[in-house]
């Protein structure tokens, strides 16, 4: 069987690891930067990300995007959604295997605020020859993944045989894999936790310590149930690994980006040159925006997710932004 992998960024090399010590078959990443590519082709290493780690020789890479889809049963998507744009015509020139693709890119489209799965499933039309989409969502830094630390996912479809062929690849002793099958809500749980992951770092950055991050993780879960069920998700999917799981890692560590990034704001007390300055990508700043203009077009209240949109967008001071929200009118919780 060949995996093809769609992007050799950090998420990529660590689930080709957890591929590759599963012995499923032959796999290869696709990418741009040459030195990543002559690296894991050569020394069996990707050092602009894990220099310690060794990965199985199965595991190839190249810059030919035809090498890497052509005749691959498995696509797995690991790329920005930024991204998806260009990967998109790759897969509809070269995917001649009927290849079921598995999505590990979180956010949204910011056309239409879909999920990237359904927003893939519409880029890619009905004569593109793939058998579906799943997605490998929850709480996981690549970093841990890649060393073998305990891990817990969901493997997310409304296809349950095809959720569970992925489960079976992925999972082993360090790597869990559940099924999960409301895509709407684990996908709304994947993209919205960056927003709240921001306004937690800002909160660290601003001098709050564990009651603050407490109450904005407890009450962001509760803003996330709120516009999930009036987008169809289930109430359930929120207190999972794709919910509050997902929620409670992103919005507790400095190694998740969107953590790191509102802590910079928090600590600069603004966020323009902070924005100005980073090179990396950070899914929450895009969705945030989105999340944004949907409530306001379903009329759900969103009074996190508004804060960090008033940071972000309308120079509101982080130190502002946060006592708008404890004077907000009281209520029932």
């Amino acid at each position: 069987m060949k995996i093809a992998f769609l992007g050799c960024g950090a998420w990529a090399t660590a689930l080709a690891y957890v591929l590759g010590k599963n012995k499923v078959g032959d796999i290869v990443l696709y990418g741009r930067p040459e030195d990543s590519i002559d690296d894991i082709n050569e020394k069996h290493t990707n050092t602009r990300f894990y220099p310690d780690v060794v990965l199985p020789k199965c595991i190839k890479a190249t810059t030919d995007a035809k090498e890497a889809i052509e005749d691959a049963e498995l696509l797995v998507l690991a790329v920005p959604s930024v991204a998806i744009p260009s990967i998109v015509p790759l897969i509809e020139e070269h995917a001649n295997k009927n290849p079921l693709l598995v999505n590990v890119i979180k956010g949204f489209d910011p056309k239409t605020g879909e999920g990237i799965s359904s927003s893939l499933k519409k880029a890619l039309g009905p004569n593109v020859p793939i058998q579906g989409i799943v997605s490998l969502v929850g709480p996981s830094f690549a970093d841990d993944v890649i060393h073998d630390d305990l891990t817990a996912v969901c493997a997310v479809s409304e296809d349950e045989l095809k959720a569970r062929r992925v489960q079976t690849l992925f999972s082993s002793a360090s790597f869990r894999v559940y099924v999960q099958q409301d895509v709407i809500g684990a996908e709304i749980g994947a993209g919205m936790k960056n927003i709240i992951a921001i306004a937690s770092g800002a909160l660290e950055g601003l001098g709050y310590t564990e009651n603050a991050r407490a109450a904005l993780i407890t009450r962001g879960l509760a803003e996330m149930t709120r516009f999930g069920l009036a987008r169809g998700a289930k109430a359930s999917t929120f207190l999972g690994l794709t919910g509050v799981g997902d929620l409670t890692l992103t919005s507790s560590s400095m190694r998740s980006r969107n953590y790191s990034l509102g802590y910079q704001i928090g600590k600069a007390d603004e966020a323009a040159p902070v924005l100005a300055a980073n090179k990396k990508t950070v899914e929450g700043v895009v969705a945030c925006k989105t999340i944004h203009s949907i409530s306001k077009e379903i009329g759900v209240e969103t009074p996190i997710v508004d804060a960090v949109y008033s940071v972000l967008y309308e120079e509101e001071k982080p130190s502002i932004a946060i006592r708008g929200l404890m004077l907000r009118s009281l209520k029932k919780e």
